[in-house]
């Protein structure tokens, strides 16, 4: 289910703000989430992700700030209002799972329904609804200690939405699981939460879930939102050379601005220019006539001739050649530049040969050096 586009969101998080011991770890951070949407918080360590859904869960008071969900406010720091966890209509996955050895999979699903006083006939069948979404039918009797990774995972998501809650907050839900596994359950979260609409607020530092996941990302640095949007708008139109660096593989040259007969340039190392129609964004990033400039690995193309490079085109060399099978992983070092490509087989490159490629100029970002 796609999130709805009614204007207004099922959740307003307005200035939150938290400290420990007089250090700042989450400051005025704002935000919306709409019904049926996957947001992803997405960040380094110590970005503030965590502690913005611990306030939001009710584990944790902000120091200042208002919440409001359904338009209810129930959290805001300057009248001490402060809505207990447990009466929120939130549920939550926890990195570690947070699975009881000594309880079958039926009294984990069960619990939270028991602890909300629900009828006996209630309870029975919403476990049994919840089960079959994760896919654990006919494990009920089953131990935590006989299931596996994947499938403790399964049973943590059936625990919190058996009391179907309004918003589902996973922090980390899949850090403790397999590379493959990983990638298996990110594709099995994604239907399951298009199935049930249910609204998620999924943490995570690793870009590959948020992109896989999200139908928005707000990527979070020194407790900020540094950048809040589609994921490919983050990728493809990033405001700060962190958002660009952090979300994809980036390729960085140093460069200065020239002016000659054609017009103003980017004079990389050695001879090469980067022919660039000056604008008001990338004028605005440019100091003292230095710049960075940053771009995709997908923004260089190998040019298959044998010339002089041109304006918009550099010169690298060959350090290595991984074979992937359907295709070649190149290490390559130019414009005092390393960076690794992905390269048809067609292209038969060996160590050491030097290869000349185009860039999209179109593509490429400018920021002050």
């Amino acid at each position: 289910m796609e999130p709805s586009q009614s204007p207004r969101p099922i959740l307003n998080v307005l200035g939150l703000s938290k400290y420990y011991n007089g250090v700042c770890v989450l400051d005025q951070v704002s935000f919306e989430v709409y019904q049926s949407e996957i947001l992803v918080l997405l960040g380094p360590s110590g970005c503030g992700k965590s502690t913005t859904l611990r306030l939001l869960a009710g584990l944790e008071r902000p120091d200042t700030g208002a919440v409001r969900l359904k338009e209810k406010t129930i959290v805001d720091a300057q009248t001490g209002t402060f809505t207990p966890a447990e009466k929120r209509n939130m549920g939550m996955v926890f990195q570690a799972f947070a699975v009881w050895p000594h309880m079958t999979v039926e009294d984990h699903v069960a619990f939270p329904l028991l602890v909300r006083r629900c009828s006996r006939k209630e309870i029975s069948s919403r476990v049994q609804r919840a089960l079959e979404f994760v896919g654990l039918t006919g494990l009920e009797q089953r131990l935590p200690t006989q299931l596996s990774g994947g499938q403790q995972q399964r049973l943590a998501l059936a625990r919190a939405l058996v009391y179907e809650p309004d918003i589902l907050l996973l922090d980390e839900p899949l850090s403790n699981l397999d590379a493959h596994l990983r990638q298996q359950m990110r594709l099995e979260l994604k239907n399951l939460q298009r199935q049930l609409g249910t609204t998620f607020i999924f943490v995570t530092h690793d870009q590959d879930e948020a992109m896989t996941l999200a139908h928005r990302v707000a990527l979070m640095r020194n407790g900020k939102i540094e950048q809040l949007g589609t994921p490919d708008e983050v990728y493809d139109k990033p405001n700060s050379l962190f958002a660009h660096s952090f979300l994809g593989t980036s390729i960085r040259f140093e460069g200065n601005w020239t002016q000659d007969n054609d017009g103003p340039c980017l004079q990389l190392s050695n001879r090469y220019r980067l022919r660039l129609m000056p604008d008001g964004d990338r004028t605005a990033r440019v100091s003292n006539g230095k710049a960075l400039v940053t771009l995709r690995p997908e923004d260089l193309q190998i040019v298959p001739d044998k010339r002089e490079p041109k304006d918009n085109e550099i010169e690298a060399e060959v350090r290595d050649v991984i074979n992937l099978g359907d295709r070649y992983e190149v290490a390559l070092r130019g414009c005092d530049a390393e960076f690794v490509l992905e390269v048809s087989k067609r292209f038969r490159l060996q160590r050491t040969e030097v290869v000349l490629l185009a860039i999209d100029t179109a593509k490429i970002k400018v920021w002050p050096a």
